[in-house]
């Protein structure tokens, strides 16, 4: 941690003298490892690296201060970051603050209340992984049968042989049972365990926990009832009703994995995925209203269905719940013998159902990631080692309290609502909010109607969502009283300053930390991110790494750079929450994650570290475009454009995009013979909706007379994003390409 600078509580008293003639000095030095200064409506943060400290007073060092006319102090003892900052609560955050301090009471009452106790913690994690782990599982969870002598076993390394990750093994548990019955155990069976807010104002309900543990075993003992038994898997094809979750707490019950689609997805995209994992049963409602607009979810599983039946695998169950908001059962196409109404058979069955104990490195879970090449990945999740890490990432990253009700904002049909919508919450004991509907309807002030009706102290939410309800204005947050507030989080992509100087402000009313967390679909869980009170905050930030992460920078021949730096992000050494594996095809796996740098994890993304050690996340550096926190591979976008019968060629890059953080541009070459026209542009796009889901459909068709390519045939996607950017005196060295006039054809039609 030697890039983490924080100051030596000695090096105060020195510094004092010189400066509490012009500024009130608030002594946080018992609790934070920095000097904290407040003048003129604002505050200057002085943090000093250890590694530079020193007792020479001859070093002149420049302070900037918020009060611009007072004079610089002449002299310190270290090497300073002059960092401007404003304290949690005080005032809001401006331009001119590069940092956010908490507040002495909301550290006081914080679970990691400073920087020294982060650091103890962190430095526990590291140097003794098996102890620091092991001590959290056995502690604040349930094991039918205790792992062995090994907490965790791991190869990172393709030179060493076959990459593996194990945690636990040998431990016997059931998520299920943490999730619930311990949590009724433990005098929780009256407490609000779910919140469901219809996308309809006014209609809404609640489950307790208890209620809640019947709800999810009259569904695991029906589905015993049509043969699914432990490993088999139950594909999920639900909008966010209370049986999303319902259903996933019952697969894990019974040992059986859930394969959760987001209801977003096309038929072909969902018939993908049937097809790759082979379930025994899928699960979806008939319909679902997403603001003004219903969505025939059933019509989109009947195609799916016939799809896979014919590339040869076929599902002979098809359980369906009546959605009556949206559309009623008589008005809903019907395949008798496969389709079964939910509530006709699932109350009829016992209100209590057997666990299923399973091992730690049992699989809980197949969730499908679009990857750089057309077909999605099956990300493999097992049981232990995420339940921990979820569970553990969830109560420090948001400080979570008893009393919280939380509300994440992602569908879990995504791996935020697997880790932080069901499992990590509920793992906690927490009372979870769900919203079924669009977060603007009927009007942009929704989501704090919501927020005030069930005082919601947690909310996590993408920025692509922040980004919309500002470009909407602050009006319809104002408001609402949004009081109830404590912790604010982000997630799915990094968040701009401006956007997290917007949320923090006026959402948060500059008295909430935002939790700005980066991880993936593979990692399970929270890699980097700031723990409330902990540390100060920089505005676009992901702070600093959890617990047991050792998040690395790494140049393009993989050697690890120091201190201020910009490259590739790895993780050296497994973290409880790994995934293990790319379901049915393990080379794959160690092929896209852990062969481009031998003995690190890539995350594939890219990132660069300031001199305080903040890490700030750049984004995808593969062939991935991160729409809305969606990641969409530009391969499969490609796939579905040549599919059009008069495209002969495509290329698809991202392009940054004010609301949804980066956008889909497609270079589209028709067949011979066809003409540029509003009404191809306008097929092309519903091709790639119908194929993969109105997420992935193009913002920008740019019609391409041909492609730029190297003399190999590889198509130059440097100049593409260029063009597609208008970077124009960007283009580099077009020589090496086949043809160079290709590139100005482009550039002439960039407005067509």
């Amino acid at each position: 941690m030697k890039s983490i600078s924080i100051s030596p509580r000695p090096i105060i008293p020195l510094i004092l003298p010189q400066l509490e003639h012009r500024y009130k000095i608030s002594r946080l030095n018992h609790r934070l490892p920095l000097l904290h200064l407040d003048g003129a409506g604002r505050s200057l943060l002085l943090m000093a690296s250890l590694n530079n400290h020193n007792h020479n007073h001859n070093h002149n060092h420049h302070f900037r201060h918020a009060d611009s006319n007072a004079s610089p102090p002449s002299s310190a003892v270290a090497k300073i970051s002059h960092l401007k900052a404003v304290v949690l609560g005080d005032a809001p955050a401006s331009e001119e603050d590069d940092v956010v301090l908490p507040s002495h009471d909301f550290s006081r009452q914080a679970l990691v209340p400073s920087q020294q106790k982060y650091l103890e913690m962190y430095k526990a994690s590291i140097e003794n992984p098996a102890g620091f782990w092991s001590g959290i599982a056995s502690s604040e969870f349930y094991w039918k049968q205790r792992w062995g002598d090994q907490v965790y076993s791991e190869n990172l390394d393709v030179r060493r042989g076959n990459i593996k990750i194990e945690w636990f093994k040998g431990g016997i548990t059931n998520v299920c049972y943490n999730c619930l019955d311990r949590n009724i155990d433990a005098g929780l069976a009256d407490k609000i365990a779910l919140y469901w807010e219809s996308n309809e104002p006014g209609f809404d309900a609640t489950l307790t926990y208890s209620q809640l543990l019947q709800r999810v075993c009259q569904l695991a003992n029906y589905l015993k009832s049509v043969g699914v038994r432990k490993g088999d898997a139950v594909v999920v094809y639900l909008p966010m009703l209370m049986e999303l979750p319902i259903t996933m707490l019952a697969c894990a019950r019974i040992g059986a994995v859930h394969s959760v689609v987001f209801a977003g997805f096309s038929s072909e995209s969902l018939a993908q995925r049937i097809v790759d994992c082979k379930p025994k049963v899928v699960i979806t409602c008939n319909a679902v209203k997403r603001g003004p607009k219903t969505v025939f979810l059933k019509d989109i599983v009947d195609a799916a269905l016939i799809d896979s039946a014919n590339k040869g695998i076929s599902v002979d169950v098809c359980l369906t719940y009546e959605n009556q908001l949206a559309l009623k059962r008589e008005k809903t196409k019907w395949k008798e013998g496969r389709d079964i109404w939910w509530e006709d058979v699932v109350p009829k069955y016992p209100t209590s159902c057997d666990v299923e104990w399973v091992d730690a490195e049992d699989p809980l879970f197949l969730l499908y990631t679009s990857g750089s090449t057309g077909k999605p990945k099956g990300v493999l999740h097992t049981t232990g080692g995420y339940m921990v890490y979820t569970a553990t990432t969830f109560k420090y990253a948001f400080d979570y309290k008893d009393s919280d009700v939380y509300w994440c904002t992602a569908d879990c049909g995504w791996i935020t609502g697997h880790s932080y919508v069901t499992y990590g919450p509920m793992l906690n004991g927490a009372t979870v909010l769900l919203y079924e509907g669009a977060p603007s309807y009927p009007d942009p002030g929704r989501c704090w109607d919501i927020v005030d009706k069930y005082k919601v102290t947690i909310f996590y939410t993408a920025p692509t969502l922040v980004r919309s309800l500002m470009r909407d204005g602050d009006e319809y947050v104002t408001r609402y009283s949004r009081k109830s507030l404590r912790v604010l989080g982000s997630v799915g992509e990094p968040i701009n300053p401006s956007a997290w100087r917007w949320f923090f402000n006026v959402v948060g009313g500059s008295r909430c930390p935002i939790s700005d967390t980066w991880w993936q679909t593979e990692t399970g869980g929270f890699m980097i991110t700031p723990l409330p009170g902990a540390w100060p905050q920089k505005p676009g930030s992901a702070t600093f790494p959890f617990f047991g992460v050792q998040p690395v920078i790494v140049d393009e021949k993989g050697v690890e750079l120091d201190g201020e730096c910009s490259g590739y992000l790895c993780v050296k050494s497994s973290w409880p929450g790994a995934f293990r594996t790319l379901y049915g095809d393990h080379e794959r796996y160690e092929t896209t994650y852990f062969k481009p740098f031998p003995g690190y994890y890539f995350t594939g993304d890219g990132c660069s570290r300031d001199k305080d050690g903040y890490h700030w996340l750049t984004g995808r550096v593969d062939d991935v475009i991160n729409v809305s926190g969606h990641r969409i591979g530009t391969a499969e976008v490609e796939s579905a454009l040549v599919s059009h019968p008069q495209c002969a060629e495509a290329a698809v890059v991202g392009v940054e995009h004010q609301v949804k953080g980066q956008g889909i541009y497609a270079f589209v070459t028709p067949v011979e013979g066809i003409s540029y026209s509003e009404e191809l542009r306008k097929s092309l796009i519903l091709t790639v909706r119908t194929q993969i889901g109105a997420f992935a459909a193009p913002d920008k068709i740019h019609w391409a007379p041909a492609l730029p390519k190297t003399r190999s045939g590889k198509i130059m996607r440097r100049i593409l994003r260029k063009i597609a950017a208008r970077q124009l005196d960007e283009l580099g060295d077009t020589s090496t390409l086949a043809d160079p006039g290709v590139v100005e054809q482009l550039i002439k039609l960039a407005d067509t």
